[in-house]
C-alpha cells in the first residue's frame, strides 16, 4: 500500500506545529516560567530549544522522511546489517499512550472548562474557584465524558486519514488558535497594571532565579524543550515519514519551532500581565490556568467572552496534540504488524479510552494513592515517567543512532536532511551532538532524579 502523503507544505507546518504546540506551551511554560523566575528562565529555555530541540527535531524528521515508517518500523529498516536499534522501536508506542494516559484527561478539563465558562458556572466570587475545580476532579463520571469526548474527536479525524482528516482539520485548529492567542495578547497587554506583568516576565532578575536553584531551573528548561515539541518518543518522526523531498528538514524545523516559541512566548504575555493587573501570584503553579485565571476573567469587562476565547484556545492546542500523538500511535499498528487503518483507530481507542482511567480516578477514587508523597497523584507519576525518562532516553538513542557510524550515520542523515530547497544541516556540530550533548542529558538525567527524590 503506497505512503500516504500529506497535500502541501503549510499543511506540514500546521500540523507538525499543532503536535508541538499544545498545553506545553500554554498550560506548563508559564507556571514553570513564574517558578523558575521569569526572563532568566525563558533565556535558558530558548537556549535548549535551539542547542537542543531542534536538531533532534531535524532528526526524527529525517528519519521519518527516509524509511517513510513511524519510529516502530523506522530503525529496523534503516539500521546497519546485523545491528539491534530496532528493538527500541516499542519506544514509540509506549511513550505516546504514557502520554496521551494524562494528556487526554487534561485536554478534558480545557473543554470542560469551556462549557463551564460559557454557561456562567464559573462566574464565582474568588475563594469558590479553587473548590468548584476541586469538585469537578472529585466527579469521574463528569471527568470520563470530558476526556472521552476528545478521545472521540482525535479517533473520528485519524480515521478520515492523512490528508482528509488531519491535515484539514488541523489547519482550521491552528488558525483559530493563532488568531484568538493574538487577540488575547492584545487586550492583556492593555490592561491597567499590565506593565508590571511585563516586567516580570521579560526583565532579567537573577535573583528569583537563585532562589528557585540554578540547576532546577536548567533541569525544567531541557525538559520542558523535549516536551513542548514532543521529542524523544517519535510523534514528530511520523509527519516526516508524510513529507516530500522538496524541502530541505532544517528549513522546515526552524519554521516549526519557530510557531511553537511564538506560542509560548505568547501566551507569558497573555498571563503575566494579567495576573499583575489583577494581584494575583503568577507563580501560582499548574492551578495558574484553571484557578486562578478565571478568577481575572470574572474581574474582568466582557469576562464572560475572554474566558470563553481562553479556553477555546487551550482546547485547541489540547487537540491538536492529542490527534497527532494519537495518529502516531495508530500508525504504528499500520507499519509494524501491517493493519489497515479502521483495525488500528478500533483496537488502540479501545487501549487508550482503558488506560485513560487511571489518572481520572487518580484525583478521587484513587486519591490516597500519593507516589511522590502528600499533593501527588496518578498524573505526576506519569508525568515524571515521561517527562524525567522516556523523553531523555529516546532523545539520546535518536542522537546516537544519526550521528555515529553504529547507526545510520552522520552522512547518511545529512544527505536525507538537505534534500530540496532551504538551509543546510551546519556540519560542524557534529562532535558536540555526537559526544557533548549525550553527556548533558544524562547529567541532566541524573540531576532531575536528584531534584525529585533527594
Amino acid at each position: 500500500m503506497a505512503r500516504e502523503r500529506l497535500a502541501s507544505r503549510l499543511g506540514f507546518l500546521l500540523l507538525s506545529a499543532g503536535c508541538a504546540i499544545g498545553l506545553g506551551n500554554v498550560w506548563r511554560f508559564p507556571w514553570i516560567t513564574g517558578q523558575y523566575g521569569g526572563a532568566w528562565f525563558v533565556l535558558i529555555y530558548l537556549g535548549f530549544l535551539v542547542a537542543v530541540g531542534l536538531p533532534i527535531l531535524v532528526m526524527e524528521f529525517s528519519l521519518g522522511r527516509a524509511s517513510r515508517r513511524n519510529m516502530g518500523r523506522s530503525f529496523h529498516m534503516l539500521e546497519p546489517a546485523g545491528t539491534k536499534w530496532h528493538r527500541i522501536g516499542w519506544f514509540s508506542l509506549v511513550g505516546s499512550y504514557l502520554l496521551m494516559m494524562l494528556y487526554i484527561p487534561v485536554a478534558g478539563w480545557m473543554l470542560a472548562y469551556c462549557w463551564y465558562m460559557a454557561s456562567g458556572q464559573l462566574n464565582l466570587p474568588p475563594a469558590e474557584v479553587g473548590a468548584f475545580f476541586g469538585s469537578m476532579l472529585a466527579d469521574p463520571v463528569s471527568m470520563t465524558v470530558w476526556a472521552a469526548v476528545v478521545l472521540a474527536v482525535s479517533l473520528v479525524v485519524c480515521w478520515f486519514g492523512v490528508r482528509h482528516g488531519l491535515e484539514r482539520v488541523t489547519k482550521v485548529m491552528m488558525s483559530g488558535l493563532l488568531l484568538i492567542m493574538v487577540v488575547l495578547a492584545v487586550r492583556a497587554l492593555t490592561l491597567d497594571g499590565a506593565s508590571e506583568g511585563l516586567a516580570f516576565y521579560l526583565a532579567p532578575d537573577l535573583e528569583r532565579l537563585k532562589q528557585a536553584g540554578i540547576l532546577n531551573a536548567v533541569t525544567a528548561a531541557m525538559n520542558q524543550s523535549f516536551f513542548t515539541l514532543g521529542l524523544g518518543i517519535g510523534s514528530m518522526l511520523i509527519f516526516g515519514s508524510y513529507l516530500d523531498n522538496r524541502r530541505s528538514l532544517t528549513g522546515e524545523s526552524v519554521w516549526i519551532v519557530t510557531l511553537d516559541t511564538f506560542v509560548a512566548l505568547t501566551s507569558g504575555l497573555i498571563i503575566f500581565p494579567a495576573c499583575f493587573a489583577y494581584g494575583v501570584q503568577p507563580d501560582s503553579g499548574p492551578g495558574l490556568i484553571l484557578i486562578t485565571l478565571p478568577n481575572i476573567f470574572n474581574q474582568m469587562p466582557m469576562g464572560t467572552l475572554w474566558g470563553c476565547l481562553f479556553f477555546v484556545f487551550m482546547s485547541c492546542a489540547a487537540l491538536t496534540t492529542v490527534i497527532a500523538v494519537v495518529e502516531n500511535i495508530v500508525s504504528y499498528s499500520m507499519d509494524v504488524h501491517g493493519w489497515d487503518r479502521r483495525k488500528s483507530i478500533r483496537v488502540h481507542g479501545l487501549g487508550l479510552a482503558i488506560l485513560m482511567m487511571p489518572c481520572i480516578l487518580g484525583f478521587n477514587v484513587w486519591k490516597d494513592f500519593t507516589p511522590f508523597g502528600p499533593g501527588s497523584c496518578v498524573l505526576d507519576l506519569e508525568d515524571f515517567l515521561l517527562s524525567y525518562n522516556m523523553l531523555p532516553v529516546g532523545v539520546t538513542v535518536i542522537i546516537l543512532f544519526c550521528t555515529t557510524r553504529y547507526g545510520w550515520g552522520w552522512n547518511n542523515f545529512l544527505n536525507e536532511t538537505d534534500k530540496g530547497v532551504g538551509p543546510n544541516f551546519p556540519r560542524w556540530p557534529r562532535v558536540y551532538l555526537t559526544y557533548v550533548l549525550p553527556v548533558i542529558i544524562l547529567c541532566l538525567f541524573v540531576q532531575g532524579y536528584v531534584q525529585k527524590f533527594f
